[in-house]
């Protein structure tokens, strides 16, 4: 909001004509002729120097069982046409406290985990604050509902885009804007260990998911490259450092690949490594997908991990599955667009 007062200001107007144009962009306003509140010499003023507009819809797939929708959204180059490459998906998905929005943070992704479809298309560029925010107001317009919790879980690697996603956060937060709880938001990393700590000061109310997937190094390493930058040794530590700094849960994102982290011996190496912290796992059979040659445990053998970490005092749930009939992988849509 500071921004657009000073944008306002320097425009000739009064800096409370920027705090309009905030409320109207955050409600999913589609040109400045829809702001009627503002003078038409300022609306006219605005047509000839500035834009604004929503992230255009490329594809939209809806599982008919549970309403989950995955959308494809295109973004405009540099010259503001439309450019190929800039697509992202988000997914909606309905829960009994509320309707949710997994939001994309970068235009593909550059840590190269070997098991993620996102990646597959190379890293394009970071998001920026504004097109984060496009994508929940751009779900809200498409499906007419109010989304109240947001995880940014996408396609992409928050922290690598961490001023960007600061600024995302701070903006659905804002009394004027979606005035959402940063309780209401969660944001998952592959372990970028300073990114860890930084939002646990910045944002110790907001929820930290970490994809953990394997629990020794040499087998974290060989599917996430992130691991050879920062090991397991470091990346607990640093999880350890957050719940005790903002007393908050963390969660660790474990997606079970069959014959690669499955076995007896991992689950009982998951005990080991994270009994004692103040931590959930949540288990994900994960979702096939081709180009990456791996294929998930199944829902039977999540549900048998879960009850022995859970026999074993670590808390544990198995996602729940939405949108089944639907590509599941994050960046599935994307790929699968471009062939």
């Amino acid at each position: 909001m500071d921004e657009l007062k000073a944008f306002a200001t320097e425009m000739g107007e009064k800096p409370f004509r920027g705090k309009q144009l905030f409320v109207w962009i955050n409600r999913g306003a589609g040109s400045f002729q829809e702001m009627t509140d503002l003078p038409k010499s300022f609306r006219e003023k605005l047509e000839e120097t500035a834009y604004i507009g929503l992230p255009q819809l490329l594809d939209m797939q809806v599982d008919k069982a549970d309403g989950t929708r995955k959308f494809l959204w295109g973004f405009p180059g540099p010259d503001g046409e439309p450019d190929e490459e800039a697509t992202v998906e988000s997914v909606f998905m309905k829960y009994k406290y509320g309707n949710s929005l997994c939001v994309s943070s970068q235009i593909g992704c550059r840590m190269g985990c070997g098991f993620c479809a996102s990646a597959l298309g190379g890293f394009v560029r970071n998001l920026t604050s504004g097109e984060m925010l496009g994508q929940v107001l751009a779900a809200e317009r498409e499906t007419k509902q109010t989304i109240n919790h947001i995880v940014v879980m996408g396609m992409g690697e928050p922290f690598d885009n961490y001023d960007a996603l600061s600024g995302f956060l701070k903006l659905l937060h804002d009394p004027a804007g979606k005035n959402m709880s940063y309780r209401n938001m969660t944001v998952s990393t592959s372990g970028l260990v300073p990114g860890i700590r930084k939002f646990a000061a910045d944002f110790p109310q907001a929820g930290l998911a970490i994809s953990l997937h394997r629990l020794t190094d040499e087998g974290r390493s060989a599917i996430m490259p992130v691991n050879r930058r920062y090991p397991l040794t470091e990346l607990l530590g640093a999880a350890r450092e957050y719940t005790q700094a903002t007393g908050r849960r963390i969660t660790f994102e474990y997606a079970l690949i069959r014959g690669e982290n499955d076995s007896d011996q991992d689950v009982q190496l998951m005990i080991q490594k994270l009994r004692g912290m103040l931590c959930h796992v949540n288990l994900i059979p994960l979702n096939d997908v081709k180009e990456t040659g791996f294929k998930g445990s199944g829902r039977a053998r999540a549900n048998q991990i879960a009850e022995e970490l859970n026999r074993s005092g670590i808390s544990a749930t198995v996602r729940r599955e939405l949108g089944s009939d639907i590509d599941g992988a994050c960046g599935q849509l994307r790929l699968h667009s471009k062939k």
